[in-house]
């Protein structure tokens, strides 16, 4: 099998991202349990770790003309007249680097993630959170190893967008230990809960539904982790220091709503960008996927605390502030439920097999 480093459709700008950091290293000799709810989170990331190589069946194949067989109307220029009047195997193509593009785009996106919990586990102050922290850094190991294979399946990979790229260089390069959970736990871990649940619900491929949902099952507990920390944080810092975060968090949304654009894509394949640009406006699809982006991400804001007329007036802008009020822990625990089913489903169906098998062998 080709290296992933092979794979790439546009070659990364050298194979590694070196960022200068320099925060706190902060020791905590207080070991008693702590939060009740920290705790229990932590409990719960221990007790639900998983084995990518067993849980899923890496034997199974994506479809040639559509890996994902996702609905057409989710590949944002069908319908544009360029597109449909590509052959079969032009538009196979094209969705294959689309998708292939979005994976890239979550499996990089679970490295940052990764490199953020361990920069967790190391700056925050309090013994509890860097329990819990440590749980999500062999979670995010495991989410980066789930899409490398996946993404293998494609074929076809990209590097970071650079709207992804400039978020995580903020984020890592900021020495106060709340600006870490907020990017990552908040913005990056909520947007991608958000992207994960488009293909989870709708793709008809059963590899690629259940590597997804088995990811989202690990990133409501993480976005449910900051949610618990900078909800106690936030209410004890100055209005001027929460201006200065909801100034941030705005900045930080506008920047992962442009990460969707995909124009590396269509440079690739030949296709005009603006062209393209301009038919996703038209057509709605991108005002409407974008919006949905934010579902996971407006009420958790509003939960901690980050609540003031900045951000209220930025996201009534952006046209997501109706999401206030979305029940997030319905969400969650849905996202537990729906990976649950995929267990069920693939124990049932591996034990037809093994009773079939058995049949035939008496």
């Amino acid at each position: 099998m080709a290296k992933l480093s092979d794979l790439y459709a546009i070659q990364p700008d050298g194979s590694r991202w070196s960022v200068p950091q320099n925060f706190d290293v902060n020791f905590n000799w207080d070991y008693d349990d702590g939060r009740a709810a920290m705790m229990g989170l932590y409990r719960k990331g221990v007790e639900m770790q998983w084995n990518a190589e067993t849980r899923i069946d890496w034997t199974q194949e994506l479809d040639e003309d559509n890996p994902e067989q996702l609905p057409e109307q989710m590949l944002p220029i069908s319908g544009m007249a360029q597109y449909e009047s590509m052959s079969r195997q032009e538009k196979a193509t094209v969705r294959r680097h689309f998708q292939g593009w979005q994976i890239s785009q979550f499996m990089q996106g679970e490295q940052g993630a990764l490199i953020c919990a361990a920069k967790i586990v190391t700056q925050v102050p309090d013994a509890d959170s860097k329990f819990y922290a440590s749980t999500q850094v062999i979670d995010e190991a495991r989410h980066v190893e789930s899409y490398k294979r996946l993404l293998e399946k494609f074929k076809v990979a990209y590097p970071m967008t650079p709207p992804l790229q400039e978020l995580l260089d903020q984020v890592l390069r900021d020495s106060r230990w709340d600006m870490t959970y907020l990017g990552m736990q908040v913005v990056i871990e909520g947007l991608a809960l958000a992207a994960f649940q488009q293909i989870r619900d709708h793709a008809q491929n059963p590899l690629a539904a259940a590597v997804n949902a088995y990811v989202m099952q690990d990133e409501s507990r993480h976005v449910a982790f900051g949610r618990l920390a900078l909800r106690d944080y936030y209410p004890t810092l100055t209005q001027k220091e929460r201006d200065e975060r909801e100034a941030f968090l705005l900045e930080a949304c506008y920047l992962m709503r442009d990460r969707f654009d995909a124009v590396e894509v269509w440079k690739t394949l030949g296709l005009d960008p603006a062209k393209c640009a301009e038919h996703m406006y038209d057509s709605g699809f991108m005002l409407q996927f974008r919006s949905s982006l934010f579902t996971r991400i407006v009420p958790i804001v509003k939960d901690i605390g980050l609540w003031g007329e900045t951000i209220r007036k930025g996201y009534e802008q952006m046209g997501i502030l109706g999401y206030a009020d979305t029940d997030v822990q319905a969400l969650q625990d849905a996202d537990d439920s729906i990976a649950r089913d995929f267990d069920a489903r693939r124990a049932y169906v591996e034990g037809v097999a093994n009773r079939a098998a058995a049949l035939q062998d008496a």
